[in-house]
Formats: C-alpha cells, sequence, structure tokens
C-alpha cells in the first residue's frame, strides 16, 4: 500500500437523501469544491437504524441513496482528480446520537446479532469502495457505545480486508479517542476534532491555538502509542456567534458570525499543517447541492461556500 500523502479534504453530501446525487447540482458543486484545491472527499451519507436498542441494521429503500448514486459521485470525483474516502454512517431514526447504540455486556446474544448486521452493512459499501477504485474507508463513525466490544470490532475490520485493499479507518469522537484499544486494526486513527477552542464567541486567534496545542498533546501521544498517523476524519463549526465554543453544535440558534468560523479553520490548520504525524482534514461539510452564492451571509450552518473561510481554505489548500 502507497503513502497515504497529506490530505486536503471536505465531506460531502452528508445531507442528500435517494436521488439527489445523480443531479446537475452535484456536479457543480463539486466543480466549486475543487477550486478550493480540495483534493479529497469524504463521500458520506447515514443508514438508519430504528433505535439504540435494535439489532438489526435495515436498508431504507425510499430513503438512503443507492449504490449507483454513491458510485456516480465517486466517478465524478475522480474524473475531476480528487481521492475519495467512502464514509457509510449509521444513524438513529429517533435523531438521537448513534453514540447511544448499546445494550449490557452480558447480552452476548445481542452483540452478535448487531455486529453481524453491521460487518453485512459496511462490508458491503466497503464492496463499493474496492469496486470503485476509493483509496479510503472509514469503516464507523462515533459510534461510542459499541467501542468497548474489542473483540467484535476486530472480526468487523478483518471482514472488510477480506473485500477491501485500500486504507481503513475508524472516526473516533473528540476527547474519546483512548475508548478505542483497537486502532492498531486500522490504517489511520480519525477523530472528529470538534475541539472548544475558546470560551467567548470573540476570543482571539492567540486564545484559539493556545488550545488547538493543548489537543495536539493528546493526539500526539495517540499516534506515538499506536505509531499511527492522525487524521481529522471531521472538523469545523457553524458560522454562527458562539460556534467556537461548541463545534459541534448544528441546532442552537445562533446569529451570523463569518469572523468565528475563519478563526477557527485558520488556527487549526495553522496548529496542524506542518505535524509529520498529521494526515490532514475533512472539513464538515460542504453540501451536495450549494445554496445560491447571494445567500452565503445568510446561511449559519458549517458549509463555507462563499464565507470568509472559503478563502482561508482557498489559501492552505494552495500550499504544496
Amino acid at each position: 500500500m502507497d503513502d497515504i500523502g497529506f490530505i486536503k479534504g471536505f465531506t460531502f453530501g452528508w445531507t442528500a437523501k435517494k436521488g439527489e446525487y445523480r443531479t446537475a447540482e452535484t456536479i457543480d458543486s463539486l466543480d466549486k469544491l475543487k477550486e478550493t484545491g480540495t483534493k479529497w472527499i469524504a463521500l458520506s451519507f447515514d443508514i438508519k437504524q430504528k433505535d439504540f436498542h435494535s439489532t438489526e441494521i435495515s436498508f431504507d429503500y425510499g430513503y438512503t441513496v443507492t449504490d449507483r448514486e454513491i458510485t456516480f459521485v465517486i466517478e465524478q470525483a475522480h474524473k475531476k482528480g480528487m481521492q475519495v474516502c467512502l464514509k457509510p454512517v449509521i444513524n438513529l431514526k429517533n435523531e438521537l446520537w448513534r453514540a447511544r447504540i448499546n445494550f449490557p455486556d452480558e447480552a452476548n446474544s445481542h452483540w452478535d446479532s448487531w455486529f453481524q448486521s453491521y460487518t453485512n452493512f459496511i462490508t458491503h459499501y466497503a464492496e463499493i469502495a474496492e469496486e470503485t477504485n476509493c483509496k479510503m474507508l472509514c469503516i464507523g463513525c462515533e459510534m461510542l457505545g459499541t467501542e468497548r466490544k474489542e473483540k467484535h470490532w476486530r472480526k468487523v475490520i478483518e471482514a472488510i480486508r477480506n473485500v477491501y485493499s485500500g486504507f481503513i479507518t475508524y472516526n473516533a469522537n473528540h476527547g474519546k479517542e483512548d475508548n478505542v484499544k483497537w486502532f492498531d486494526a486500522v490504517d489511520i486513527i480519525g477523530t472528529s476534532a470538534y475541539y472548544p477552542v475558546a470560551t467567548l464567541s470573540d476570543s482571539s486567534e492567540e486564545t484559539m491555538l493556545m488550545a488547538w496545542e493543548a489537543a495536539k498533546g493528546h493526539l500526539y501521544n495517540l499516534h506515538k502509542q499506536y505509531n499511527k498517523q492522525i487524521l481529522f476524519m471531521e472538523i469545523g463549526c457553524r458560522s454562527a456567534n458562539g460556534c467556537s465554543t461548541m463545534p459541534w453544535d448544528s441546532y442552537t440558534d445562533l446569529s451570523f458570525n463569518e469572523d468565528e468560523q475563519a478563526r477557527f479553520y485558520n488556527t487549526a490548520l495553522k496548529a496542524f499543517w506542518n505535524e509529520p504525524w498529521f494526515s490532514g482534514f475533512f472539513w464538515w461539510d460542504w453540501k451536495h447541492h450549494l445554496y445560491h452564492l447571494e445567500d452565503a451571509k445568510k446561511d449559519k450552518d458549517f458549509s463555507i461556500y462563499g464565507k470568509k473561510a472559503e478563502l482561508i481554505i482557498k489559501q492552505w489548500y494552495s500550499k504544496p
């Protein structure tokens, strides 16, 4: 396996539902993303599990993007010179966080059933990743309630490697990376880097950089422990007041603030860009259907299209 290189990436297509990938809007969005200097996309979509104690993961043919649609976006990205990390994600129909998927340790039959269903789910997409030459596969995202089941996860990874020959990563959650005792079994350590780097919405870049340095120490120790590169499978914050104090937030009603978002982006890039143990960024997120450019100053979501943070990405991603 060759070197993964430094990933100048973005998550792409997350909000898509069935029928929304194979469109002119998606192609246009990929073109605009390429203009930022982005070289990788994490093509991310979700499959809905009924609730946190269900043991079966069922494909919803009326909701989830189809295999043909996924293949279409991968082919389009490759045509535009971008590499792809395929990232299928389990979510819950009741909108609770997937981290709550869990069973008591003594409920062996429940664990066995759920992990068998999960293996069927993820190896299906591993086969697609292999057939479409995706350079990386993310095998799970923020599955905190399941991470202690080390033997089960190792069997999942073994099954994936039987059908997929590219790089494998797992997306832990910020500050909880130590829960994953099986990081030795993947190729790259991924995490959702929603670290709160400010206590006030007008915190300076100097304040944010100090917070990134604190997070960096923990991540460097993780790198040393497993001798693996660290990758931000997710990172970002909204263009909203206070976003840097709670970068994970997507629901709170906040006023527009693109300057704070831009400072979050610039300081994260400054803090990690030159670290030899760091593999890069998949920023959250670039929509498959973009808003009109004139609406950028009204959008308080994670998107950076038409905002100050987009200029910062262009500056950094233009670097060799």
